[in-house]
């Protein structure tokens, strides 16, 4: 989500009375294409906006530019200078990897939680241990270096060094280097990242097509009485269960499920010109019509601010990181633990209740 508090605002607000009248809502009929979006997506725009709020706050990004003393955040003083562009990206990109992060280990430790209850020591060993090993030596790697960069005030380029830790990692690394040990300690994180991957792909689809020769050896069914049809039916289904193992199907499966979980960890990205559209709006449309000291120009400003914030900052951009927070959610973290088997749900319903039922 854009890191602004006043437009935060606005969407907090437009969120809640959505919430707040979801009964009307909920029983009108026809609401429109764009109204049943928003309306369906109400606790999601909440959550956003609370989000932008407090980015916002960090960044001391709003509706306009405050010039006082600072208690919280960025200083104000950086905006309208050369590095605010820059380093306001830097910052707002940096905290997006850092919550990113943080959700994908979630969804990796709940995946975790869904094999243990289900006894499913395979999905424990050879896709919860890779993937939480291949997500940390990377990027939670990279969150560790965001925060002792912070910490510590260094002008260490984190681009250059987790770029140079794959095409060059025996390299010195010179004016990048945080702490004593990094070097070594990157080899090991590269290489643990490097078997994470044949560790996810190889060994689960044989070990499923063991585990399944294993239920199945030995299966022999010795009919005492019984028709010619009865005979031939449970050949049938004894030959069936046999063949329904498909080793190729099982095996692309998970060919695709570490390619996604792979490109997946690298997708998390951040809308970055939030700022700078907010900063045009305001430079070039409020402040130059507050210039010209005439009422009827100032009411038009407005009118132009007004319609563009909403329009262009509120309407346009927000769907966008509506978006992105909904692919954080279902393909980002979701698709860590969420497998979609088992029985389909049927929410409970006395309509849908026979008379069997309710005697």
């Amino acid at each position: 989500m854009f890191g602004d508090w006043g437009h935060g605002i606005c969407l907090l607000l437009a969120a809640l009375y959505l919430m707040i009248r979801e009964r009307k809502f909920a029983s009108q009929q026809k609401l429109g294409d764009i109204m049943e979006m928003a309306f369906g997506g109400r606790y999601i725009i909440m959550m956003m906006a609370l989000f932008s709020i407090y980015t916002g706050d960090a960044s001391t990004t709003g509706f306009i530019k405050v010039r006082s003393t600072y208690p919280f955040g960025v200083d104000p003083k950086c905006h309208g200078t050369r590095s605010e562009l820059p380093f306001l990206n830097s910052l707002k990109m940096k905290m997006s990897i850092l919550l990113g992060v943080s959700q994908m280990n979630l969804g990796i430790i709940m995946s975790y939680f869904n094999a243990k209850y289900f006894k499913n020591n395979i999905n424990i060993w050879y896709q919860f241990v890779p993937q939480i090993i291949f997500l940390n030596s990377l990027f939670g790697y990279l969150s560790l270096l965001i925060i002792i960069k912070w910490s510590t005030g260094s002008q260490a380029d984190l681009y250059h060094l987790m770029i140079y830790t794959f095409l060059s990692p025996t390299d010195d690394l010179g004016e990048n280097q945080l702490f004593v040990g990094q070097k070594l300690l990157q080899l090991v994180l590269l290489l643990l990242a490097v078997v994470a991957v044949p560790w996810m792909l190889l060994p689960k689809p044989f070990l499923l097509k063991k585990q399944h020769q294993e239920r199945h050896q030995g299966q022999s069914y010795d009919l005492l009485c019984g028709t010619d049809d009865t005979l031939e039916s449970e050949s049938q289904s004894i030959a069936h269960d046999h063949d329904e193992f498909d080793f190729s199907e099982v095996f692309v499966h998970q060919l695709i499920h570490t390619i996604e979980f792979v490109l997946g960890a690298v997708s998390n990205t951040a809308s970055l010109a939030h700022s700078e559209l907010s900063s045009v709006f305001y430079d070039k449309v409020l402040l130059l019509a507050w210039g010209y000291n005439n009422t009827i120009v100032l009411i038009i400003g407005i009118f132009v601010f007004i319609c563009a914030t909403v329009g262009v900052l509120l309407l346009m951009e927000s769907p966008s990181a509506f978006l992105h927070a909904l692919r954080l959610h279902w393909v980002e973290y979701q698709n860590k633990f969420y497998e979609g088997d088992g029985y389909k749900f049927f929410p409970f319903s006395f309509t849908l209740l026979t008379d069997e039922d309710e005697l």
